[in-house]
């Protein structure tokens, strides 16, 4: 008994650790840039070439260094992690919306609602996601209302299917069957009793998508299908910098490391969600 008490210590002391991290790489990030506008009104734009690509710490007015066009990196990593971040969170929101509503309909009514939903989920599932952006930013354009609506549009599946199957073990046991017995309409029970019961696991993807969607949008500006070229954001620094890695690295390394440390902030915020809200890890299979 005391073995088991000492390793559930351990346990929680490290998800304890795992928050603290999280906290700090996640919320530095945030409050950098909420408040970029106000440490960097020029947006990062101002260049001078006769600054151009000066090394990290070698000057006290460019603490990161300057890209080729003698920009500030450290402005730029700030003010381009706010598209990276908007974009992120903005189509988990969406993703979030759609899917849950698929998933509680396709789950509670089943019958021919459900097959349909679920079909067009699984054939959604079955396509290459590169192969679905090229073709739908391609035909729409690029821009960040387009990459963001992609993300939702490619994403919904995810929650529609966590959420049907959370439905699906809830819809028969004895409290909503009370419900139902005492009169309670399907969309007060649904919505007051079903979705209460199923916002622990979304939350916890929620977490973990805003984490995935920072990379994919970075990836997706990367190739030149994301964000526009003229507005920074950390995967058109990666761009931008890729033709100066071995004469001036920092102009990408910085950016990779802001995504970085994001990105691990956020997993490690949905790894402790996922134990504090399902400690006996059943989220998990």
């Amino acid at each position: 008994m005391a073995t088991v008490q000492a390793a559930r210590s351990t346990r929680w002391r490290f998800r304890s650790f795992e928050l603290i991290v999280g906290v700090l790489l996640t919320g530095g990030m945030t409050l950098a840039v909420l408040f970029s506008s106000v440490l960097f009104p020029d947006g990062g734009e101002s260049m001078d070439l006769m600054a151009r690509l000066i090394p990290p710490f070698e000057s006290p007015a460019h603490i990161l260094g300057t890209d080729p066009l003698g920009r500030d990196v450290l402005a730029r990593v700030i003010v381009g992690g706010k598209i990276s971040l908007m974009v992120g969170v903005l189509s988990v929101i969406g993703a979030v919306i759609l899917g849950t509503l698929v998933g509680l309909v396709a789950g509670y009514y089943r019958g021919v609602a459900e097959i349909l939903l679920m079909r067009f989920a699984d054939i959604q599932l079955a396509l290459p996601f590169i192969l679905i952006a090229i073709m739908f930013l391609a035909i729409l354009g690029t821009g960040i209302d387009k990459v963001i609506f992609f993300m939702i549009v490619a994403q919904w599946v995810q929650y529609a299917r966590l959420v049907r199957g959370s439905v699906l073990a809830l819809r028969d046991r004895e409290f909503i069957l009370s419900a139902r017995a005492i009169g309670v309409g399907n969309l007060r029970i649904i919505f007051q009793h079903i979705l209460p019961n199923v916002l622990g696991p979304i939350v916890i993807l929620m977490t973990l998508n805003v984490a995935n969607n920072i990379l994919l949008e970075s990836s997706l500006t990367f190739l030149g299908l994301g964000v526009d070229p003229l507005i920074p954001s950390w995967g058109g620094m990666l761009a931008d910098g890729r033709t100066y890695l071995q004469s001036a690295w920092w102009v990408s390394v910085f950016p990779g490391l802001a995504i970085m440390f994001t990105v691990l902030g956020l997993n490690l915020l949905g790894d402790w969600l996922r134990d504090y809200l399902d400690p006996t890890g059943q989220t998990s299979k």
